[in-house]
């Protein structure tokens, strides 16, 4: 593992870590598997040395990396205590080697431990870096979904679903952590929460240049799903598209991947959705621009642990959705894609 650190890297995470507040007095520890982004982990150490925290590397050996083939929840930190213990007693994790919807992760966070997972390419890092501006307008919106008793989405394509709010709590996401237990994802800039168990009822329909992001793929044909009670009950269309989305739910063999998960909104005027024609991307890392979209609707099956669910499947689909109508209880705060409320809108937009 190479000890010659990226200026410009270096300068970046010591900024970001400035964000999340790191300096004297704190300890940061790198989470990373192998040698894979080993270059982050090295940046990350000297940006938190520079700021005069105590830096620490656990580094999870001969592992297979976790989401790789976007199976989630299940890690290679899995059962190792000493490493788990050393990382809830950091007062921050950087998280390179993805914990996400795992049991270790909620053991870190819940200990008090902030967590910020990275795991996009650089480039992604430096275009979609967040800001104060963008922590205003997400925690904006995430005041406004706490309210809200129920969701409703609309689309010119036949989109007309609701959700019920009242049982699960708002997650925010901006790119940055500075709250003990807090974690975050870089870069991100969007909000989410879940309907009520069983309180999800209506039509998502798929259309032609929406994302799949585990295919990594665009759609391509429309796709008609049919929810009631929060779950998929039918998938239709006579493209590939609705036949990929059968065989890969099917490929769980777990009911409860058919589970509506989270459902938000994006706020990150930065990033782009023409990104993978663009990148030629073929890594599920670089997601993170169709999920943080400005004026995207963050539509997911599966998983619900990350706000407080006992759905736990390792089958999990963000789909995010262009040109969609969203309201809560009957206030609109998109209209075909446009972010409609002052107090979230981009600069300029």
């Amino acid at each position: 593992m190479s000890d010659i650190v990226d200026a410009e890297m270096l300068a970046l995470f010591q900024t970001e870590l400035e964000l999340c507040k790191i300096g004297p007095g704190q300890t940061v520890a790198i989470l990373s598997g192998g040698t894979v982004r080993a270059d982050y982990a090295q940046a990350f150490l000297c940006a938190a040395q520079n700021l005069g925290a105590t830096a620490l590397h656990v580094n999870i050996r001969n592992h297979v990396v976790a989401n790789s083939n976007a199976v989630y929840g299940k890690t290679p930190l899995a059962g190792n205590r000493p490493a788990i213990e050393a990382l809830k007693s950091a007062d921050m994790v950087i998280d390179l080697l993805g914990l996400l919807f795992s049991a270790e992760q909620l053991e870190i966070t819940n200990a008090g431990t902030r967590m910020l997972l990275v795991l996009e390419p650089f480039h992604i890092l430096k275009k979609m870096f967040p800001t104060e501006d963008l922590r205003r307008r997400v925690e904006f919106g995430g005041k406004l979904l706490a309210k809200a008793k129920e969701m409703h989405i609309t689309s010119r394509a036949g989109t007309d679903v609701r959700y019920r709010l009242t049982q699960y709590p708002v997650m925010t996401e901006y790119g940055y952590t500075d709250e003990p237990g807090r974690w975050d994802h870089l870069p991100s800039g969007f909000l989410f929460t879940h309907g009520d168990d069983g309180g999800v009822d209506g039509t998502v329909m798929l259309m032609p240049g929406d994302i799949i992001a585990a295919f990594r793929r665009y759609v391509q044909s429309p796709v008609k799903l049919t929810i009631s009670k929060g779950y998929l009950t039918k998938i239709e269309g006579d493209g590939m598209d609705a036949a990929l989305l059968n065989s890969y739910l099917e490929s769980f063999n777990d009911p409860r991947g058919y589970a509506i998960s989270h459902i938000g909104w994006g706020l990150n005027e930065r990033a782009t959705w023409y990104h993978m024609v663009e990148t030629r991307a073929l890594s599920a890392e670089r997601a993170m621009n169709g999920l943080a979209f400005y004026g995207n609707v963050l539509f997911s099956t599966g998983p619900n642990t990350e706000l407080g669910g006992d759905n736990d499947t390792p089958c999990h689909l963000d789909m995010p959705l262009r040109g969609c109508s969203l309201f809560l209880d009957g206030q609109q705060v998109l209209k075909d894609g446009e972010v409609l409320i002052p107090e979230m809108r981009a600069p300029g937009r």
